[in-house]
């Protein structure tokens, strides 16, 4: 990757392929002042390694008991280690002159003088203490105690946010704050110098602006990244070496920048660190169904675990798109700033998916002012494959069965077209074909035969032709479809290369960072949207799948995805594990899928997500593939005590006269058995609001069960 943000042929800007440009020219946004960063601090801040979804930033690991169990409950601990300290103090009263005087009784001290006498006496003291408190320390627990209360790391952890808060009346410290956790000792080299990588390379002079802007506050989160992101690619293109130190010299903390010039977003709604690419979505709670390690840990997504896809299913309201498909697409489009990312968002135009300001291509079909349009070719250098995805695209679930026959079609149409103008049909043009209108198809014939392919081409052409008028031909569907995107709201919104005056981006450009916004016009033209939203998921798959240079994270976030999903997405999603490459599918319910889609999508998918409310045969599908879990049953059988001889029956025959109860035998029996993880019903009616239920996958394959996560804090 160059250092403007483009790669080897990658140019990127300015459209040298014919069938149309991968990355329309990008608005230069000023630059963008953020807030004030200790760099110095952010950088040495604690993050340990962790388990998948566990926020690592100053995160503290749980303790466990010495068993190796979770730890206990601080009352019964505390309470516990309280009587037993209680009877160490008893027992070393009272136990000390009876020990005494018990070895004077044996004579034990017969003979001795009084030096040695004292000599004796203080051993068996010492000897006596030593064994009370290992005694009593036992049973009471008072290492853990110590270990969880008294120790600097557990008093910061326990008891200085409890004394905060009655001292202070406040709560303890946010997670952004700088006294929120233990930091690095500042002897580290991350503390001491955060460019300390960029120096020993040689680059010290030339880093004298960038520490002014560390000394002054100037450097964002995404400029240290960015510009260490670079500098791993210049590391492997030693040419590029000169040009990056240049760039620092000149640029500062703005070197190497994004290629709209935009240094961070206006505004962010979560919390991230761009250091590890994670964004803090909630915290897991502390209840049994959570494992041990997360409890009570921040709940967080990265990029390890978007490659396996996530889908999230809950009624409308729920906070599935605020709570998370905006905060995943405000991290994705962080990384792009950083450069380690790419990111297509697809949702309503009145979606909450964050301002226009924080995208670089806005696509607004219906919107007059929307500077860019859409290829509805996605820009594929494969004519068939590019018209197989429209024909998907196109026709509605319930025609799904005649998929194959106009795939077929739209082939027999794009191919010739492509061969004789050396570009893809335009929107009109495509449909004309379509139709059968007998002028566009002696135009093109024509075509073909100066260009002298007519012959390579004439099977496809007679085939088409003569199914015009039928009453099975596929190409007057398609033709009717398509009249739906062919409406003078969307004027110049699919025009062909070179034509019209929107620019049309393809997904071809997913190979550079960018950051796109696609909004759907739902409320005006809502058949229309299905089709665009089925095209968008359908070129992203395909694109982020061919890309050649896949070191950037590919990141698709669609808000409603019950209309972009169909049998080839679901296929698609299983490859974009390999690709560098993730989905964010949200859904109101899975009913609004096909049922022959539903179990597929459940597997093609790493990471699941259940919000309130969701009805109980969408739950039995998460249930279903959460699985089920042993736990520890304990069954209390009650029966009449016949036992004991005739004076204990008399007293149970009096005791049941007088007070009208019988005498009953408890017998208590132990076993395991296996549970749903979470039950249908659980997830319909006892999930709290603002909660949600996730599991996790990461690529390597390495799973974290259900979680139950609350979205609000």
């Amino acid at each position: 990757m160059g250092l403007d943000g483009t790669q080897g042929p990658r140019t990127g800007l300015a459209g040298e392929d014919t069938r149309g440009p991968a990355v329309p020219s990008l608005p230069r946004q000023p630059p963008r002042r953020s807030l004030p960063l200790d760099l110095v601090a952010w950088v040495a801040e604690r993050r340990p390694q962790a388990a998948p979804g566990i926020y690592r930033l100053r995160h503290l690991p749980p303790e466990a008991t010495a068993e190796g169990s979770s730890p206990q409950p601080a009352r019964a601990l505390l309470l516990r280690a309280g009587a037993n300290l209680l009877t160490f103090l008893l027992a070393y009263r009272y136990g000390m002159p009876a020990v005494m005087y018990t070895a004077g009784y044996l004579g034990w001290f017969h003979g001795l003088s009084a030096d040695q006498f004292n000599v004796v006496a203080s051993l068996m003291n010492l000897v006596l203490v030593i064994l009370f408190i290992a005694l009593f320390g036992r049973m009471g627990r008072w290492t853990e105690v110590y270990r969880r209360y008294l120790s600097p790391r557990g008093f910061s952890r326990n008891v200085r946010p409890v004394l905060a808060k009655i001292v202070t009346n406040d709560g303890p410290p946010e997670a952004g704050r700088p006294d929120g956790g233990e930091r690095a000792t500042p002897e580290s080299p991350a503390s001491a110098d955060p460019w300390g990588v960029l120096r020993g390379a040689g680059l010290g002079e030339a880093l004298a602006g960038v520490d002014a802007d560390t000394r002054a506050g100037r450097v964002s989160d995404v400029d240290y990244v960015r510009i260490h992101r670079v500098w791993q690619e210049v590391v492997a293109e030693p040419g590029l070496v000169g040009a990056f130190g240049e760039q620092v010299a000149a640029r500062g903390a703005a070197a190497c920048a994004h290629p709209s010039e935009a240094r961070d977003l206006s505004v962010r709604v979560a919390e991230h660190d761009l250091l590890v690419g994670q964004v803090r979505l909630g915290t897991a709670q502390d209840v049994p169904k959570n494992p041990a390690a997360h409890r009570g840990a921040g709940f967080a997504l990265d990029q390890e675990l978007l490659a396996t896809s996530l889908l999230a299913v809950g009624p409308a309201g729920t906070g599935k798109t605020v709570r998370l498909a905006r905060p995943v697409a405000e991290a994705l489009c962080l990384q792009a700033l950083a450069r380690t990312a790419c990111v297509v968002v697809m949702g309503a135009a009145e979606a909450e998916l964050g301002p226009d300001g924080s995208y670089d291509v806005v696509i607004a079909p219906g919107d007059a002012s929307s500077p860019y349009g859409l290829d509805l070719y996605g820009a594929a250098q494969d004519p068939d494959g590019a018209a197989a995805r429209l024909a998907d695209a196109l026709l509605p679930d319930e025609l799904a069965s005649r998929a194959e026959s106009a795939r077929i079609a739209l082939q027999q149409v794009v191919g010739p077209f492509e061969a004789a103008f050396g570009r893809y049909p335009g929107l009109r043009e495509l449909r004309a074909l379509l139709g059968g209108e007998a002028a566009s198809w002696e135009a093109l014939v024509e075509a073909l035969r100066e260009r002298k392919v007519l012959a390579l081409h004439e099977p496809d052409v007679q085939q088409r032709r003569g199914r015009h008028g039928q009453a099975d031909d596929p190409g007057v569907l398609l033709a009717d479809r398509l009249a739906l995107l062919d409406r003078p709201a969307f004027a110049g919104c699919f025009s062909p290369v070179g034509e019209g005056d929107r620019p049309a981006f393809a997904m071809r450009a997913l190979e550079h960072p960018l950051r796109v916004r696609v909004k759907l016009p739902e409320r005006s033209h809502p058949e229309a949207a299905r089709i665009l939203s089925r095209l968008v998921v359908g070129q992203f798959l395909q694109a982020a799948v061919a890309r050649r240079d896949r070191s950037l994270f590919a990141g698709l976030v669609v808000d409603d995805a019950s209309a972009a999903l169909d049998t080839a997405a679901v296929q698609g999603l299983r490859r974009l594990r390999g690709a560098n490459a993730g989905a964010v599918l949200l859904l109101r319910s899975l009913v609004d899928l096909p049922e022959a889609l539903r179990a597929p999508l459940f597997g093609a998918v790493g990471c699941r997500m259940a919000f309130p409310g969701i009805a109980p045969w969408d739950g039995r599908l998460f249930s279903e593939a959460w699985g089920t879990v042993l736990v520890r049953e304990r069954a209390v059988t009650l029966a009449p005590d016949t036992s004991g001889g005739l004076l204990r029956k008399a007293g149970r025959l009096g005791r049941k006269a007088l007070s009208g109860t019988t005498a009953q035998t408890e017998s208590v029996t132990t076993r395991e058995v296996e549970r749903e993880r979470w039950s249908p019903s659980d997830l319909a009616h006892a999930l709290p609001g603002g909660h949600t239920v996730v599991s996790l996958t990461t690529v390597t394959g390495e799973q974290v069960p259900p979680l139950l996560v609350d979205l609000r804090s």
